[in-house]
């Protein structure tokens, strides 16, 4: 049972996460913030992770706090359930296109947290939430999970588009990513017998 529960508790938010590598996409998700809600049920469904999230933070200042916690918590359940990363494929991309709009990202689940954003917006807000805040939530989730995360948007004019085929790709690309590879489930993925740390 490849399973994550976080509980992350501060004075500027409160969150509990839960996630199910081997789920089917089912999701109950409520951070306060209704645009991060959706992007949250895209990344559940997309990847077949359940996922459940409950979030409350100072919304009464911004949504950066929560954005980034949230973000934090499911990275942390994410690199919990993965335990050892024993038998994953480790490696995952995806294009995901969504009308106009088109994104790339490739993604290793490292251990060694990196984030490459080349995402451009050209408005401040999408409903609620600053648009900034986007690039804050990857970096938040790389970090915490351990992963290397290229994200690119090749095009795109519509800033909802954009966005969407952003958490879509990451998606897709950590549901391959974590996948059990029967050809060598018993081993970690890396000629060093172990993930994280240098080269």
């Amino acid at each position: 049972m490849r399973q994550g529960s976080i509980a992350r508790n501060t004075t500027e938010t409160s969150i509990a996460v839960t996630v199910d590598l081997d789920g089917s996409g089912r999701y109950s998700v409520s951070t306060g913030v209704g645009f991060l809600d959706h992007m949250l049920e895209q990344l559940s469904r997309h990847s077949l992770m359940d996922l459940t999230v409950e979030a409350k933070g100072d919304l009464h200042i911004d949504a950066h706090h929560t954005t980034e916690d949230v973000g934090i918590a499911i990275g942390q359940a994410v690199s919990q359930a993965l335990g050892e990363r024993k038998g994953i494929r480790r490696y995952g991309s995806a294009y995901v296109p969504m009308d106009e709009a088109l994104t790339r990202v490739a993604l290793d689940l490292s251990n060694r947290p990196y984030l490459i954003w080349k995402v451009a917006f050209g408005r401040d807000k999408l409903g609620t939430m600053d648009t900034e805040l986007f690039k804050e939530w990857f970096q938040a989730f790389a970090q915490a999970a351990g992963a290397t995360l290229h994200v690119e948007s090749l095009y795109g004019d519509n800033d909802h588009h954009i966005v969407e085929s952003c958490f879509k790709a990451l998606a897709r690309s950590l549901r391959e990513a974590v996948e059990i590879d029967p050809r060598k489930a018993d081993a970690v993925p890396s000629t060093k017998g172990t993930l994280g740390g240098t080269l």
